[in-house]
């Protein structure tokens, strides 16, 4: 009797809730799939730490997806992204399971700034360790020789976050704090590069107005991503179809909750994860 081939799942991890939201958009574009959500809400925000301690916690994160099944996983952090993708990436291409693949957003998002800019001048805010280790000015440089990037480090916008703060006066403060230095700087499109920012989108187009075009993670990696499976029928081929979600969280999980049950409208089942 032939053996049953395992289906496998798409796996999602973020730091903490930000990557909620791209879960979303992608569940909306490819709601076919089945889905395990990480969150490192214990040790969150990854923004202030070091790039040994911020590859630790990624490479512990991816491990754990894969050993849950997960063929593919994607970092939706884009601290993890801009500090530990690519060393990652490399250990599993030349590990024993070089059949697994693993995704950032960082890219993507990069790619779809330049595209939409039509004077070539960018702003990104993030937080302060991807604003420092400069991977949006090098991938959009890339891109673009010419473009000219302006950064922001916003190191108070994912605690708010993951404090349920989100519509408060205290993050609204800290918004136009952050913004202001854009003022002048006459750029034509801004990178929310934090997928906790994209929860605080429409705040922030409230501030920085309608003229200039936003880049959101979420509403870009679904397409890219559906672009990904499409070309690569094997891996494709493998994922299970049942349209389940499994969320897990490193830390306390009443905020995941919360977050995520306004996020999705359902009351979210959250299961506690072990990183090592």
């Amino acid at each position: 009797m032939m053996e049953k081939k395992r289906r496998l799942r798409i796996g999602i991890f973020d730091s903490g809730l930000g990557g909620l939201d791209i879960l979303r958009f992608i569940v909306r574009t490819l709601p076919q799939y089945d889905y395990m959500y990480l969150g490192d809400t214990a040790r969150a925000p990854y923004g202030h730490r070091s790039q040994e301690t911020i590859h630790m916690y990624t490479k512990q994160a991816v491990r754990f997806l894969f050993r849950n099944e997960c063929a593919l996983v994607i970092i939706a952090c884009n601290t993890a992204s801009s500090e530990a993708l690519r060393k990652i990436q490399q250990t599993y291409l030349k590990g024993p399971n070089p059949e697994k693949k693993i995704l950032g957003v960082l890219i993507p998002a990069a790619e779809e700034a330049t595209r939409k800019t039509t004077n070539q001048r960018i702003g990104v805010i993030a937080t302060t360790a991807t604003v420092a280790s400069e991977a949006f000015v090098r991938e959009l440089k890339k891109l673009d020789p010419d473009v000219k990037v302006f950064q922001k480090a916003c190191p108070a916008l994912v605690p708010l976050v993951e404090a349920g703060k989100q519509n408060t006066e205290e993050m609204r403060v800290a918004l136009k704090k952050y913004l202001r230095p854009f003022t002048g700087r006459n750029i034509d499109t801004l990178i929310l590069g934090c997928t906790h920012y994209g929860i605080l989108e429409k705040d922030i187009r409230k501030i920085i107005g309608p003229n200039i075009t936003i880049i959101s993670e979420a509403t870009i990696v679904p397409g890219k991503l559906k672009r990904y499976l499409q070309k690569h029928s094997d891996l494709e081929e493998t994922l299970s179809k049942q349209s389940r979600t499994h969320f897990y969280s490193t830390g306390h999980i009443d905020n995941f909750k919360l977050l995520g049950n306004k996020l999705f409208r359902i009351t979210m089942q959250v299961e506690k994860a072990t990183l090592r």
